[in-house]
Parts: structure tokens; C-alpha cells; sequence
């Protein structure tokens, strides 16, 4: 099996090319693929599959590294497109990848001195901002509970986005875990904590619903955005930090973009014995 190494700001996946559609990605395999001790390591893994209507170029056949089926994942879509310009499966500057929350457009931003794709923006459509929820978590000191408000946002993904005074000083291994199983989600949230220190910049910490903290989120920065534009904190563009470097997103009058780097760290063969082994352990 042949894959691709590629990540976003750090939010890194295994990518498998499937064109032809031959491929039987289970949940076995993806978890053994995003082991970061005994396999390649990653937030996920796409499978780029033939697309399934004509408004698209491929689909993206996204799995979390729990193995669960995903709707969306913006720096994946990303780095798709850029996968698929730099090999000349796609022409020009413009990728449309299909999604099980429906076609992504993927334009180039930047390319290296070499001509490759390195920097991409993707149309993430039109948000949905569905409320506010009160939260119970325990405190950092785990004396106490302490009651937090998140805005839920949905990107075709779930989003609970939580403003505090102090980022580093969160327990996202704790409260992360604790707010994507609350009962007010049915299906699970993915969860961002944010500070923010100026009108066009957001710091943020991700919890992955499935994974587990990650370096960045695409769909995550989006959601930071548009939580913190409703609740009057930012304008509608804006710089959004996190552990992984610095997405940008911009809400228009009708859809939100966020552009960042797209990056390929290797190709491999894998070998089958070797990986069936892994499967089956």
C-alpha cells in the first residue's frame, strides 16, 4: 500500500490515493496507520476516492484516528487539493472535493519556487451557529465544578467553542474529553478553547472529537472565528494561532475561508506482511 505523509499547521494524516476505488479502508487499519509508535502516525486518515457526482473532482473519504467515520476536515480537504495539483491529477488552481458535507472548493494561495502547491484556501460554507450551552467541569485545582458557556457552531461538523482567561492554564486532556460527551451533544462535539487578545486575533487549544488534542483544525479555526465574531469580540477576518502555527479565516456576507499551508512530509510503500501484522495486533 502506498500512502503519502501530509499535515496542516501540524494536524497531520495519512493519505492513500484510491482513484480506482479498490480499496477496503476499515477501522482496523486506520487506527493501526495513525499509531505514532508502530505506524505511521496521524490525526486521520484520507482515503481519495473516485468523486460521486458531477459537481466534484474526488471525494474525501475521511476517518478519525479512533477508526469513526467523519463529515468533514478542513486542513484534509486542504491538503488533498494540493496532493492532487502537485501530482497533475487536477489542472489549474482550483479543486472540488467532495465530502459527506458536500463539496469543498480548494483554490491555490501559494506555490514554492519549484512551482508545488504549498498554501491553499478553502470555501468551508456557509456556518451554522446553533447556540449557547451551559457546561459543568471540574475545576483546574479538581476541588470543585465550575459552570463555562460554549457557543456550538456547526461547520457540517460539531463545534463547542469555549472562551477563557487563560489558555495554558486549561485542562484540555480533562475538560476536552468531558464537554465532547456531555449529553447536550448527542453525537459527540469537537471542542475548542480560546482567548482573545485583539480584535483580528484568536489563540486556540483543540480537542478533536475521535483523536484527542491536536496541533490544528480547519474546521475547528473556522468555528473559533465565527464564535468569536457573535459574541462581538472580533471582526470577520481574523489570525487564528494555535499550537501548530497560524490559519487565517475570513467570513464573508455568505461563506467563511481559511487558508494555511499544505504540507507533504513523505511518500511510503508499505510493507503487507508487515502491516497485516499491525492490523491484527
Amino acid at each position: 500500500m502506498q500512502v503519502t505523509k501530509v499535515h496542516g499547521c501540524g494536524n497531520d494524516f495519512v493519505l492513500i490515493g484510491d482513484l480506482g476505488d479498490a480499496l477496503d479502508v476499515s477501522s482496523d487499519l486506520v487506527r493501526a496507520l495513525c499509531d505514532r509508535h508502530r505506524g505511521v502516525g496521524g490525526d486521520g486518515v484520507i482515503r481519495i476516492a473516485p468523486p460521486r457526482d458531477a459537481e466534484s473532482d474526488v471525494f474525501m473519504d475521511y476517518r478519525n484516528s479512533d477508526g469513526g467515520v467523519v463529515e468533514m476536515c478542513g486542513n484534509g480537504v486542504r491538503c488533498v487539493a494540493s496532493y492532487l495539483l502537485n501530482r497533475g491529477l487536477c489542472r489549474g488552481d482550483q479543486v472540488r472535493v467532495g465530502s459527506r458535507a458536500g463539496v469543498k472548493t480548494v483554490r491555490v494561495t501559494a506555490r514554492d519556487r519549484d512551482g508545488r502547491v504549498s498554501e491553499t484556501e478553502v470555501d468551508m460554507g456557509t456556518p451554522e451557529a446553533t447556540g449557547t450551552v451551559a457546561l459543568r467541569v471540574p475545576a483546574p485545582d479538581g476541588k470543585y465544578a465550575v459552570e463555562i458557556e460554549a457557543v456550538t457552531v456547526s461547520m457540517g461538523n460539531p463545534h463547542a467553542v469555549v472562551e477563557v482567561d487563560d489558555l495554558s492554564a486549561v485542562p484540555v486532556g480533562e475538560w476536552g474529553p468531558r464537554i465532547e460527551h456531555d449529553p447536550a451533544f448527542v453525537d459527540g462535539t469537537n471542542v475548542e478553547f480560546i482567548t482573545v487578545p485583539a480584535p483580528d486575533v484568536i489563540h486556540g487549544r483543540i480537542w478533536e472529537r475521535g483523536v484527542g488534542e491536536t496541533l490544528a483544525s480547519g474546521t475547528g479555526a473556522s468555528a473559533m472565528a465565527v464564535a468569536a465574531h457573535l459574541q462581538g469580540r472580533t471582526g470577520r477576518d481574523v489570525r487564528v494561532r494555535v499550537p501548530g502555527g497560524v490559519l487565517t479565516a475570513r467570513w464573508t456576507s455568505s461563506t467563511l475561508l481559511i487558508r494555511g499551508p499544505a504540507v507533504e512530509v513523505f511518500d511510503a510503500e508499505l510493507d503487507d506482511v508487515w502491516l497485516a501484522t499491525l492490523v491484527d495486533d
